[in-house]
């Protein structure tokens, strides 16, 4: 299949062996219909699981104090961005499974997120900055950066403008290039007032989830409903802004992740920025949403792994 080599296209076949999987020149089909091991029921919903040791405090930056988390250790530091319906709060699922793999773990709160300081509209920012300034803070000089939805925006930008401080990339249920043509004209309800009207929850998380985990349902409205400040309207630019074009240029080793029920970042913009992204991995999770790293934590967290292991500093 001309083309694919520079890009690994997987589903949930990620399950029987991640190591394997992600060098797959080709996509990989479902078997029996969509089950990943001929069981009727693959979706297994966890409990969060006790959270790793870890301090929680302040950082002050040019402008503002962060609040985050920091597992510690000598390991490489994964960075973790998070969503704007959500916070640094949102990363239970993954922060001890990244730290029981060896890693550094940082979850962090933008400005204007819950712990961190409010947005002054007058002097916002921007999120690929502050992050950069987290970074100093912390004595990072390198370190993967992992963002969904809006936090994969800053993560993008930093990866564009200063390459040189990530090991790897992960952007997970974004359009990090919404403002390119090829993805906006297929974006167009996105804008629609009927869309901006409906439910959070019922925009970002897959009816399977929404389902079949009520109380995961329950415990993801509550952050997201704690996730922002004093001034909830006001917003920080994410800094550089990204089109197919300029996604080109990067040159940091690149995971995508998407849902295939992701009603804001469905699988072919997924794959227009794959195709974009020279060298590029894009793993498509079944029955998943817009919030991967909440909904199907297993399969998020072991394709996470198998990518910064196979691309350390």
């Amino acid at each position: 299949m001309p083309g694919t080599t520079r890009r690994a296209v997987l589903v949930a076949s990620i399950l029987a062996g991640a190591g394997s999987a992600a060098t797959a020149a080709t996509p990989r089909a479902l078997s029996r219909g969509g089950n990943t091991h001929g069981d009727p029921d693959p979706i297994r919903f966890s409990a969060m699981p006790p959270p790793a040791e870890a301090r929680e405090t302040l950082a002050r930056i040019p402008g503002a104090d962060l609040w985050y988390t920091d597992t510690g250790g000598t390991g490489e530091a994964i960075v973790l961005l998070h969503p704007n319906t959500g916070s640094g709060h949102v990363w239970g699922h993954q922060q001890p499974a990244l730290a029981r793999a060896g890693y550094r773990v940082i979850a962090y709160s933008r400005r204007g997120f819950r712990g961190s300081s409010t947005i002054d509209p007058a002097q916002p920012g921007r999120g690929d900055e502050d992050l950069a300034a987290l970074a100093d803070a912390l004595g990072l000089r390198r370190f993967h950066a992992v963002g969904t939805a809006a936090g994969a925006f800053v993560a993008a930008s930093l990866a564009m403008t200063q390459p040189d401080r990530l090991i790897s990339l992960t952007l997970a249920c974004t359009i990090v290039a919404i403002t390119d043509r090829q993805i906006a004209d297929r974006l167009t309800f996105l804008r629609e007032a009927w869309w901006q009207a409906l439910p959070h929850d019922f925009r970002e998380l897959s009816p399977s989830y929404r389902v079949g985990n009520p109380e995961g349902l329950s415990a993801w409205r509550a952050l997201n409903d704690t996730s922002r400040g004093e001034n909830p309207a006001a917003s920080q630019p994410p800094g550089m802004t990204a089109t197919l074009s300029t996604l080109g240029d990067l040159k940091v080793p690149t995971l995508l992740i998407a849902g295939d029920a992701d009603l804001y970042a469905p699988p072919p913009i997924a794959r227009l920025m794959a195709k974009a992204i020279p060298g590029s991995e894009l793993v498509v999770i079944p029955e998943c949403g817009h919030s991967a790293h909440w909904e199907r934590p297993e399969i998020f967290n072991r394709v996470l792994v198998d990518f910064v292991g196979r691309h350390r500093a």
